[in-house]
């Protein structure tokens, strides 16, 4: 991790600056990866799994995330940054509420400005709308991208939902990694 990214994470170790943080949350889960990758992905925040170790997207979610980055990218999460919109376990793995997402927006925007990624996919909704400031359906806005800094947004489903969904989603969430793959290639970067 690079050095600005460790001083962020170790700033948000034990921070308390939402609810999230007295309303059983084991740990803050800041983010994992590369801290040069040209691929990001963005999620909605912790569950249970994740609250436990301490990594984004460790459970069933993240081993769907795991097999379709290697499927359909070629690659495995070691070559990519991954991060939530919020950073604690919000309860029964609840949506995150917009307090919550308002605490933990900068510290996402700061992890977006140093890891600079080519590429963003957006995992569901809440990221999506959060970093595109929109609140069109996930499913209006996934199959496009969308210039997103120097580079590029893809959003697509969460792996949660899709997990709930069958085979279309599925197909659909592989769709936009491909669109993701042929993104980063066009703006110069690697995989």
């Amino acid at each position: 991790m690079s050095t600005a990214l460790e001083a962020l994470a170790a700033d948000l170790h034990d921070c308390t600056r939402c609810k999230l943080a007295s309303l059983g949350r084991t740990q803050v889960v800041f983010g994992t990866g590369r801290p040069d990758a040209d691929l990001m992905f963005v999620g909605e925040g912790p569950g249970e799994e994740e609250d436990r170790q301490g990594l984004p997207f460790v459970g069933r979610s993240g081993k769907l995330l795991d097999k379709l980055m290697f499927e359909e990218l070629g690659i495995t999460r070691d070559r990519v940054y991954i991060a939530n919109v919020v950073k604690c376990r919000p309860p029964a793995n609840r949506d995150p509420e917009p307090d919550e997402i308002a605490s933990c927006r900068p510290f996402l925007e700061q992890q977006v400005e140093l890891i600079a990624p080519k590429v963003i996919v957006t995992l569901g909704k809440f990221s999506t709308h959060l970093l595109l400031d929109t609140k069109e359906p996930i499913t209006r806005l996934r199959g496009q991208e969308y210039p997103f800094g120097a580079g590029v947004l893809v959003p697509t489903l969460h792996p949660a939902y899709v997990l709930r969904g069958g085979g279309e989603l599925a197909a659909q969430m592989r769709a936009d990694l491909v669109r993701a793959k042929v993104a980063i290639a066009r703006l110069g970067g690697a995989l």
